[in-house]
């Protein structure tokens, strides 16, 4: 298979929730791409094996993205170690299965920390980097859950992920002014850890297939594929878009 040839040769890249599943296969293709790779992870030990795999500039910076005053602390050592911050992909994601008058207070906000604040923590953190060097690329992942898809008892996950979507357009809007483009990725049902649960359940396997004009679940490298043309050159006309991952699932 021809993988897509991208650049990013002296490039700083950040990928938060990258020690396993999508996070893990952008900051793959980011370092194949020649990109620095600052990665992320609330799970030191996987942000450091992720780190270790990918070699050359990849360092480990073990933070919880939901803590504002730790994203601040995070992005600062990124710039002061790895000499700047060019690309910053907002992947980190937890998601509850919870229906909503079962769901705890603290289960809700915690989503919406992880899923959502954490972007606004990142992305008011790195924007004055950006737009002190006149450019940079924000990535967030969404989901398909973001666009009016039904998700049962995931009343928490489908409201941080509609959020994300917002929050990106609107970043979009303002970081334009100075050179940084904004872009959300949604993904469809991808064979990750997080959906493997569901993923046990052949009903489910089945059902979801059945709505996937191309017949089969994603993978993770098909979600990095796509983050790793957005922070190409070859899509600097594009921003403020929430792109669908999902092998035509959802059709807008």
């Amino acid at each position: 298979m021809t993988t897509l040839s991208v650049d990013l040769s002296g490039q700083v890249a950040l990928v938060t929730g990258a020690g396993r599943g999508i996070g893990k296969a952008i900051a793959v293709r980011m370092a194949a791409s020649g990109a620095a790779v600052a990665v992320n992870d609330i799970d030191a030990d996987s942000a450091q094996r992720t780190a270790q795999e990918l070699g050359g500039r990849a360092r480990a910076f073990p933070a919880d993205v939901s803590d504002p005053a730790a994203v601040e602390q995070m992005i600062a050592a990124v710039v002061r170690e790895m000499g700047g911050l060019n690309i910053l992909v907002n992947n980190a994601g937890i998601e509850y299965k919870t229906p909503i008058l079962d769901t705890p207070i603290e289960e809700w906000q915690r989503t919406l920390a992880v899923n959502l604040s954490a972007a606004f923590y990142t992305c008011k953190a790195a924007g004055p980097i950006m737009r002190a060097a006149g450019s940079g690329v924000i990535v967030n992942i969404a989901s398909i859950a973001g666009h009016n898809i039904p998700l049962p008892n995931r009343a928490s996950y489908i409201a941080s992920k509609a959020g994300l979507v917002g929050f990106t357009k609107e970043c979009a809007r303002e970081f334009a002014a100075f050179g940084v483009r904004v872009n959300a990725v949604c993904p469809g049902v991808i064979e990750t850890e997080m959906t493997a649960e569901s993923r046990s359940d052949a009903s489910q396997v089945a059902k979801w297939l059945t709505d996937i004009p191309q017949g089969r679940l994603g993978q993770p490298d098909d979600i990095a594929g796509v983050v790793l043309f957005l922070c190409s050159d070859d899509a600097r006309y594009l921003t403020g878009q929430a792109i669908n991952v999902d092998g035509g699932k959802v059709m807008l």
